[in-house]
């Protein structure tokens, strides 16, 4: 048995994965629903959906359930385990050899559903616990950036915007290739940020810590400046004044 998951694992992983976390931390246990799944009618887009509706139960967690430290601890438990379902749809697409352009779209398109919902969530707990108005005008400010962000997104992913098209193995964001003073201290800005953005990865840490407040934060300044950084290269592309 293992040494099938292990064989799946190295057979359907990506040739470069967005992180190391992805790629030593979530794939393992995803290799295992890949195994469960490999044999059965399940589909690599059922399984997206399912990885959704497990983040859907953490969010319910999360703002249903405030002041609960121990429940805080399952939500991001149980949304862990929808970010190794999230990676275990592409594995098996890929272990069938079925991976497409259109299921990674599919993905994409969960991805931010579930950002958007967590999000909220999270920011319905945080006002819960500390009653503060204040919390809520970020948290609708956050989820209007977040929104924006994935309209942008997709918009300079088109063709026409000139993007590369996408591949089996989706349409990451290019990053880096900077050079100079500009790519010493711009790279490591982005890497962080992506980082803050990813899933989020480290979403569990601030539950054991029991400061979901430093995720709302960072999740909320990363997701505004995205949002400006991607709408000013929109608009200095495409606002220019004619010759």
């Amino acid at each position: 048995m293992w040494s099938d998951i292990a064989a799946i694992y190295k057979a359907s992983k990506k040739k470069r994965d967005i992180n190391r976390f992805t790629e030593w931390i979530a794939r393992p246990p995803a290799a295992v629903f890949v195994y469960l799944f490999a044999k059965t009618p399940i589909t690599p887009n059922q399984v997206t959906f399912l990885s959704a509706l497990v983040a859907a139960g953490a969010g319910a967690m999360f703002a249903l359930l405030p002041g609960s430290y121990l429940w805080l601890i399952v939500a991001a438990l149980v949304f862990e385990i929808s970010f190794v379902l999230d990676c275990a749809d592409g594995q098996l697409a890929r272990l069938r050899k079925i991976a497409s352009p259109l299921g990674h779209l599919l993905d994409f398109l969960m991805d931010e559903l579930k950002a958007m919902l967590i999000f909220g969530c999270v920011t319905v707990r945080l006002w819960q616990e500390m009653q503060d108005d204040r919390i809520l005008i970020v948290g609708l400010g956050g989820l209007f950036c977040l929104a924006a962000g994935l309209t942008l997104t997709s918009f300079t992913r088109r063709p026409e915007y000139g993007a590369k098209p996408p591949t089996e193995e989706g349409q990451p964001a290019e990053t880096g290739g900077r050079t100079g003073i500009a790519g010493l201290v711009l790279s490591p800005i982005e890497f962080a940020a992506r980082i803050v953005v990813h899933y989020p990865q480290y979403i569990w840490i601030c539950a054991l810590a029991d400061r979901m407040d430093l995720y709302f934060w960072a999740y909320a300044a990363v997701n505004a400046l995205y949002l400006l950084k991607t709408l000013a290269g929109i608009m200095l592309r495409l606002g220019r004044f004619s010759s």
